[in-house]
């Protein structure tokens, strides 16, 4: 055998030189020496801004999370934790107890707001869900099972997931990781590497595992300082029932859509913001407010962006024409007085 293959069928006794070691990468245990320091340093300083919350008494007691925000002792949480309560309690980390006002609850995201009746309480600090990376390490930390200050780790699975809250509105841009969720956790933090809060925990899929949503905090931003000011979050409401519906190649060509569906009227409440717009039952809506409509949920999202009782611009399409029309979005009512898939 040549020397030349000699060097490359080397059995380690014939002087072959091993390749050199790029000095750059880490070693796996230095990897994971890493990722544990990381971990670590998370936990430290965010379990103690972590709170358990109790809802009801005996049988009818629920539990979950929660993630004080303020030193004045409020705390963000799912609203499907708190329900309907108007008191819940709240274990902090050193198993202190104090009573709980729900100060503001928004079925729509599954987000609500409690204040704990304390002061100089630990609190987190708030990051940037729109800076996540798939891939990325995150943390959360919660009571699942009832097991208080549970640390789990794992990596942010996907990001831009769209989820259903209890009230059947699509939630965007919900972050998927592999961080280990059980029940209990609803509502305690998703934290990146930092320490900082970028998502509200709030679904596990099951039987799968390792399928788990939380709502970016960017969403809590947003709606925080209205459920904390008014109780609820203000979005617009039509009062129709609709359906989407696919718009045909004619129609696509004749009016230069790029949509395939519109959302197509089905029901309407007498004397509501659609009817009295001029809005008819069949009619189709291609967009509101100048934005494409092309789904029922783009509508809801439409009308979350756009304030009540402003006046706003409605493309519909009505026996082969494309016609506008004005129309005044009111307030859109409680989850508990409106039903279905009303807009």
């Amino acid at each position: 055998m040549s020397r030349f293959w000699q060097h490359f069928i080397s059995d380690g006794q014939s002087g072959a030189v091993p390749p050199p070691r790029d000095r750059g990468i880490p070693s796996e245990s230095q990897a994971w020496d890493a990722f544990s320091q990381v971990v670590i340093s998370v936990a430290e300083r965010l379990r103690p801004a972590v709170v358990n919350l109790r809802v009801g008494r005996g049988a009818r007691e629920g539990a979950g999370s929660g993630i004080l925000f303020a030193p004045d002792g409020f705390l963000l949480t799912n609203s499907h934790v708190v329900g309907t309560a108007s008191r819940v309690r709240v274990r902090l980390n050193d198993g202190q107890e104090l009573s709980g006002r729900v100060v503001g609850n928004d079925p729509w995201t599954d987000l609500a707001v409690v204040q704990a009746e304390g002061s100089g309480l630990p609190h987190a600090q708030f990051g940037d869900s729109a800076a996540l990376r798939v891939g990325q390490l995150v943390v959360a930390i919660g009571s699942p099972l009832g097991f208080d200050s549970t640390v789990t780790a794992g990596v942010v699975s996907a990001v831009g997931r769209s989820l259903r809250s209890l009230t059947g509105h699509l939630v965007d841009g919900v972050i998927q990781t592999d961080a280990a969720l059980n029940p209990g956790n609803s509502g305690g933090p998703l934290v990146d590497s930092r320490g900082e809060v970028i998502g509200v925990n709030t679904a596990v899929i099951q039987p799968a595992q390792g399928i788990c949503f939380a709502i970016p905090i960017n969403i809590a931003k947003q709606i925080i300082p209205q459920l904390i000011r008014r109780g609820r979050v203000e979005r617009g409401y039509l009062g129709l029932h609709a359906r989407q519906v696919p718009l045909s190649p004619t129609i696509r060509k004749q009016f230069g859509l790029s949509q395939q569906t519109g959302v197509e009227v089905m029901l309407m409440e007498e004397d509501g913001p659609a009817e009295l717009g001029g809005v008819w039952i069949e009619d189709v809506i291609l967009a509101l407010g100048d934005q494409p409509a092309a789904s029922v949920d783009d509508l809801h999202r439409l009308l979350t962006q756009l304030p009540v009782g402003v006046p706003t611009n409605i493309t519909l399409l009505r026996d082969g024409r494309r016609i506008e029309r004005m129309v005044i979005p009111s307030d859109y009512p409680t989850p508990s007085s409106s039903t279905g898939a009303g807009n």
